[in-house]
């Protein structure tokens, strides 16, 4: 039988794309977003296969509703995608405390309270698959979205740790990790700050610059992505983390040579903070 999926965020982007390949490939869906007119074309393409719902993962009343909901019409949740989520452009001392918790109630407690949600009907399966949709900004930060590489570092750690404690349990966690996709992200999806300092000009500012300058022209294909996460779901030992794009691989591993040259030159002093 073909695993039923549950997907928050289908309005757009990734979820958008997911959803569509799903149904091409006879998947049964639940398809999310906060207002289930925007995914009335989705729901429109095979009736039988997908369940329309709306989530807002910030409000947690609906997210049980949702879950619920899945269970009694499918019967089961097979993989979970948590995509919902949203950016904000602004250097570290640009950026406004409300945007920034606003961004962390969705990309960090929307993911993590659905997670909740759906993990007892996991757990009661003895099987299952959690995508948790961070970015390559969740292993290698950048200027001008320091809050928001915040918010998908904390989903990295979340999702390691939550791999370890489920995994004995027959339930898989991957983290997604694109780089640029031609989603909205970078479009209507990411607020800018309202604060402006000009001794940033040269670092926050133009990267927030060039990042909105090529939306819409980034080299990833969101459908590519979609095959590729439907691809780890069906692998029998799939990876904690799969990276999307070119540029997401060349970054990963950017980091981790950062990453050896600080801790080998180092070496010494770490290890002679211990007691001898």
């Amino acid at each position: 039988m073909k695993k039923v999926w549950f997907i928050s965020g289908c309005s757009t982007g990734f979820g958008r794309a997911l959803s569509l390949e799903l149904l091409a490939q006879g998947y049964q869906v639940v398809v999310t977003a906060r207002k289930v007119a925007d995914i009335a074309d989705i729901l429109a393409i095979n009736e039988a296969n997908t369940l329309g719902l709306a989530l807002d993962v910030t409000v947690p009343e609906q997210v049980t509703t949702a879950v619920q909901a899945a269970i009694a019409h499918f019967g089961r949740i097979d993989v979970l995608v948590n995509n919902a989520g949203i950016g904000y452009f602004g250097a570290v001392e640009e950026s406004e405390e409300a945007e920034v918790r606003r961004m962390f109630e969705i990309n960090v407690f929307g993911l993590a309270r659905l997670t909740q949600e759906v993990l007892p009907f996991m757990r009661k399966q003895r099987s299952g698959h959690i995508l948790n949709v961070a970015s390559i900004g969740g292993l290698r930060s950048f200027p001008g979205v320091g809050f928001y590489n915040a918010t998908k570092y904390a989903v990295d750690g979340l999702s390691e740790a939550l791999y370890k404690e489920v995994s004995p349990l027959g339930i898989k966690v991957t983290v997604i990790c694109p780089s640029g996709f031609r989603t909205d992200w970078a479009g209507r999806s990411a607020k800018n700050t309202a604060i402006s300092i000009a001794d940033y000009a040269t670092t926050a500012q133009k990267n927030m610059g060039d990042i909105r300058a090529i939306s819409g022209n980034q080299a990833g294909d969101p459908v590519k992505a979609a095959k590729a996460m439907i691809q780890v779901t069906e692998t029998e030992n799939p990876p904690l983390r799969l990276l999307l794009g070119a540029a997401a691989l060349k970054g990963a591993r950017l980091k981790l040579e950062e990453l050896r040259n600080d801790f080998e030159t180092w070496a010494d002093v770490s290890e002679g903070a211990d007691f001898k």
